[in-house]
């Protein structure tokens, strides 16, 4: 009955006070074994992308509760970029959530018994200044830890040395969110789409200082990943949808 309920079976309502989203390119080989059913990696010229988003949530809630019984924590998501085609053979761009991080233990009790986001409890320490982010993050036995700043000056930033997109136009395709979130359901070997509406959503490049990233070398991507695109984004107010299950068609691996 578990899997019945992490459909992600209600609407729900958060702000963002700010996001910051690292996109990692990696080979396309590499990331394969990390893909759910059904899905297949979003590349670009050969590489596919791995995306850590920093979030400040408040005011999460299901919609039809006002905002004053709503909830704040802080997130760091780890996701890869995706694209998954319905059975009507609508190609759909979004992500795949591997794992999530949050300072507050009801929600990683309520975001595992309502999603396939696998939530756990870390240690979270962060500056949010006009003129930078900094954020730190501990994993138990380090399985995550996250350091990093970023610099918020008022015009944009470059993007990093190595990074594969040619301009800021295209790195944006691949910061995300994306319009949709995907998770597999084993029990009935399906796929859960949830939607998410944003609004008021403008990143811009900023540079950072990625100290430490230990979930790269947890899943054996350390020296394959390239830090590609870093945006920032303030004051975003968000929805997500009612998750839709879709039974996977018989065979379906790939939907490019």
């Amino acid at each position: 009955m578990l899997h019945r309920l992490q459909r992600h079976p209600i609407a729900v309502r958060a702000f963002f006070d700010f996001t910051l989203a690292l996109t990692f390119a990696v080979p396309a080989e590499a990331l394969g074994r990390l893909l759910i059913p059904g899905v297949a990696l979003d590349e670009y010229e050969g590489s596919g992308f791995l995306a850590i988003a920093m979030v400040q949530t408040r005011q999460m809630r299901p919609e039809p509760l006002p905002k004053s019984l709503g909830g704040s924590f802080f997130l760091a998501g780890y996701r890869l970029l995706v694209r998954y085609r319905t059975s009507e053979g609508q190609r759909l761009r979004g992500l795949q959530v591997i794992r999530s991080d949050t300072n507050r233990r009801a929600m990683t009790v309520l975001g595992n018994l309502f999603t396939h986001y696998h939530y756990s409890f870390a240690e979270v320490q962060s500056l949010h200044v006009p003129e930078r982010l900094e954020v730190n993050v501990t994993t138990p036995g380090g399985m995550a830890d996250l350091t990093v700043t970023a610099h918020l000056r008022e015009s944009d930033g470059a993007l990093p040395a190595g990074s594969p997109f040619p301009d800021a136009r295209t790195a944006r395709r691949f910061a995300g969110p994306m319009p949709f979130t995907f998770s597999y359901e084993r029990e009935t070997r399906s796929i859960v789409r949830i939607e998410g509406q944003r609004q008021e959503w403008h990143p811009r490049l900023v540079e950072v200082e990625l100290t430490r990233a230990s979930f790269l070398e947890s899943v054996g991507l350390a020296d394959s990943a390239k830090l590609a695109s870093a945006f920032y984004v303030a004051n975003v107010p968000y929805r997500w949808d009612r998750g839709i299950v879709e039974p996977l068609r018989f065979g379906n691996r790939s939907t490019q």
